[in-house]
C-alpha cells in the first residue's frame, strides 16, 4: 500500500474536475464544490493515507451539526464516489465510508407540496387565462403536465404536436444564467406528454402567432421567485395552501396516483431517470395507496366465505 501525503481536499478538488467537470449539469456541479468548500473548511489539513473510518464519522458528523440529515445524506454520496476511487488506488488503505452513520438536525417544518384534486381545481378555473400569453398560463401548462420549471420556459410552439394530442419535452431554458436554450436534466427526460383535449384546443388559439422557435414564456430575464410570487397571490386569495411552482409538478403526479395510474407511467410523464426515484418521492402517497388496497383485498376475500 503506498503512502499518500496529498491533503484530501486537494485530491477531491482534482476528482471533481477530472470526473465531472463537463458531464453534469452546472447546478450539479456546483454542488459538488459547495461540498469541496466544507471540506476546506472542516478538515483542511487531512491527508488521503489518514483518512480512516473515525475521521470521515466525524466529518459527517461536523457537517451534520449545520444541516439536515438529508442533507448530509447528499454529502456523504457526493464524497463516496471520490473515496472509493481513492482506495482503489491504494491512496486510502481501506473504505472509511464503510457503516457510516449519517445524522443531522431535525427537519424544519414543511410546506405543503402539493394540492388536492379539488384545489387544483379551484386555481386553475380562477387562472386568468386570456389570449394574451402570461404567467397564468404558465401556471396552466405546469398543472397540466407536470413539466420541471425550466423545461415549461423552453416550450416553443413547435413543440405541440397537436394531431397526436402530445406536447414534446427535448430541452430546457437555462434561466439561471440567460444563455438560452440547454440539454434536459437527463436522457429520460426527453419525453412525448399527452394532453387532454381542453389543453390542446387552448393552446391551439393561443400560440397561433407567436413564432415558432421561440419560447413561449420568455421574453426577458426570468427569476423563478417571480412565477412562484404569482402562484402564491392566487393560493392566498382563494385561500389555498401555498405552494411553489415545483408544487404543482407534486400535484400533477399526486393525482395521477390517486387515480390509479401507474407508478411506470407517471415515472415516464415527469421525465424521471428509474422509477425508484419516483417511489422515493411519492412514497407517502403510495403508502396510502396500498392501505386503501388492503381495504378492497379484504372485502373482496370476505365476500368468498
Amino acid at each position: 500500500m503506498r503512502q499518500s501525503t496529498k491533503l484530501f481536499c486537494d485530491y477531491y478538488e482534482s476528482w471533481i474536475r477530472l470526473y465531472k467537470e463537463g458531464a453534469i449539469r452546472d447546478v450539479t456541479m456546483n454542488k459538488y464544490r459547495c461540498t469541496l468548500h466544507w471540506l476546506r473548511k472542516l478538515i483542511p489539513d487531512v491527508k488521503l493515507a489518514d483518512m480512516t473510518r473515525l475521521v470521515y464519522q466525524q466529518l459527517l458528523n461536523d457537517y451534520a451539526l449545520q444541516h439536515e440529515r438529508q442533507t448530509t445524506m447528499d454529502f456523504h454520496h457526493q464524497l463516496k464516489g471520490a473515496i472509493l476511487d481513492a482506495v482503489d488506488e491504494g491512496l486510502i488503505p481501506r473504505d472509511p465510508t464503510r457503516k457510516a452513520i449519517i445524522k443531522g438536525k431535525d427537519s424544519r417544518q414543511k410546506k405543503p407540496k402539493y394540492l388536492s384534486q379539488y384545489e387544483l381545481h379551484t386555481l386553475l378555473i380562477n387562472l386568468d387565462l386570456s389570449p394574451t400569453i402570461s404567467w397564468d398560463w404558465f401556471i396552466f401548462l405546469i398543472a397540466k403536465t407536470g413539466m420541471r420549471f425550466s423545461e415549461a420556459l423552453g416550450i416553443t410552439p413547435n413543440d405541440f404536436d397537436f394531431s397526436n394530442q402530445t406536447l414534446i419535452v427535448n430541452k430546457t431554458w437555462d434561466y439561471k444564467t440567460g444563455i438560452g436554450f440547454s440539454p434536459t436534466k437527463n436522457r429520460s427526460s426527453v419525453r412525448r406528454i399527452a394532453l387532454d383535449w381542453q389543453t390542446i384546443i387552448k393552446f391551439s388559439e393561443l400560440i397561433k402567432s407567436h413564432p415558432p422557435e421561440k419560447p413561449l414564456f420568455v421574453k426577458e430575464k426570468v427569476f423563478n421567485s417571480t412565477v412562484n410570487n404569482v402562484l402564491s397571490r392566487h393560493c392566498r386569495k382563494l385561500n389555498l395552501p401555498i405552494i411553489s411552482i415545483h408544487g404543482l409538478r407534486h400535484t400533477h403526479a399526486s393525482i395521477l396516483l390517486f387515480a390509479g395510474v401507474s407508478l411506470a407511467s407517471v415515472a415516464r410523464r415527469l421525465g424521471h431517470a428509474s422509477m425508484t426515484t419516483t417511489q422515493k418521492t411519492y412514497i407517502h402517497i403510495i403508502q396510502e395507496l396500498e392501505n386503501r388496497d388492503i381495504d378492497i383485498v379484504m372485502r373482496a376475500l370476505s365476500g368468498l366465505a
